[in-house]
């Protein structure tokens, strides 16, 4: 049990930025983390729930639930991302095969309406990958939006360039449907962590030597290795960004982040723009605001955070 009693969901599809997003989450001990559902992504399901047993291995919390959810996108073929997280989506580091923490039984669309029923306007839903899991749940039951408290969710870019395209975010690419079908459920709070802010917010190997526990340390420095190293190829610093984990801090520090509430949607049927998060900032189609967006950052509050926390 956490010290605020701050009750989560975690959802990933556990690459290298998904773990450390789980890392912050169980080291700063403020959130009660009720599961991680997993999900397609980076990664394959299967590999997305290996990595996730085995994170929550290394850090030492074996006693948390992982469920399984969605193999594929709603209505597309899947997209891993090998290229940026490695074939094993820990960009190899963690190659031991054996691991004794196992999935639990479930379906994770399924865990997350038992969760916001169970806990009703308690439950917080922190999602660091593409919303197939959430869109499941919402068609299951569509009152969930009134049951929850909040959603966090990483994914899109309102005003910069894409990292899977020149207009989208990998979150939002992968799975497009099930991005429109969160935006409008109507949460009556929706958080939208997009790359405006994430790439902000930046780890070198610098801070990494900050890290105190050799275990984590050397785990980080590792993992991260192909992800600063594509970063750089990409934007010419070499570091990578902390766009899951971001996600994570802005539920534990909402002061974080400078959000303003905006009607946003996604583009599902361009030839190229798919993927694309589209923010209406001059109201311009006249409609309901739907999302919070983040767009400013404290990122040295952020990596002091992050680094604290696994220093903890």
């Amino acid at each position: 049990m956490s010290e605020t009693g701050n009750r989560i969901i975690l959802d990933v599809d556990t690459g290298i930025d998904d773990a450390l997003a789980i890392l912050l989450a169980v080291k700063s001990r403020k959130l009660d983390i009720l599961g991680i559902t997993t999900v397609c992504g980076n990664v394959s399901l299967q590999q997305a729930t290996d990595n996730t047993c085995k994170i929550l291995e290394l850090v030492g919390a074996p006693s948390i639930p992982v469920i399984a959810g969605a193999a594929g996108p709603l209505t597309r073929k899947s997209h891993y991302e090998h290229r940026v997280h490695g074939q094993d989506g820990l960009g190899g580091a963690l190659p031991d095969p054996a691991v004794s923490k196992q999935a639990d039984e479930g379906f994770a669309p399924d865990f997350i309406v038992e969760q916001a029923k169970l806990y009703p306007g308690k439950l917080t839903l922190i999602m660091t990958a593409p919303l197939t899991n959430l869109a499941l749940a919402l068609m299951k039951c569509p009152e969930l939006p009134t049951l929850l408290k909040e959603v966090i969710f990483m994914g899109g870019v309102v005003r910069g360039h894409g990292n899977i395209t020149p207009t989208a975010e990998y979150n939002t690419y992968a799975d497009p449907e099930a991005a429109r079908i969160v935006l409008h459920a109507g949460f009556e709070k929706l958080t939208q962590v997009g790359l405006d802010v994430t790439r902000q917010t930046l780890l070198n190997e610098e801070a990494i030597g900050r890290l105190t526990d050799p275990v984590l340390r050397d785990y980080v420095a590792q993992s991260t290795e192909i992800y600063i190293k594509r970063y750089e190829e990409m934007n010419g610093i070499r570091a990578c960004a902390l766009h899951d984990p971001l996600a994570v801090g802005v539920a534990l520090d909402p002061e974080l982040v400078g959000r303003k509430s905006y009607y946003v949607d996604v583009e599902t049927t361009s030839r190229l723009c798919d993927g694309q998060m589209v923010c209406d900032f001059q109201n311009r189609l006249g409609e309901k605001p739907n999302t919070l967006v983040c767009e400013t950052v404290d990122a040295e509050a952020f990596l002091e955070l992050f680094i604290n926390a696994l220093n903890a």
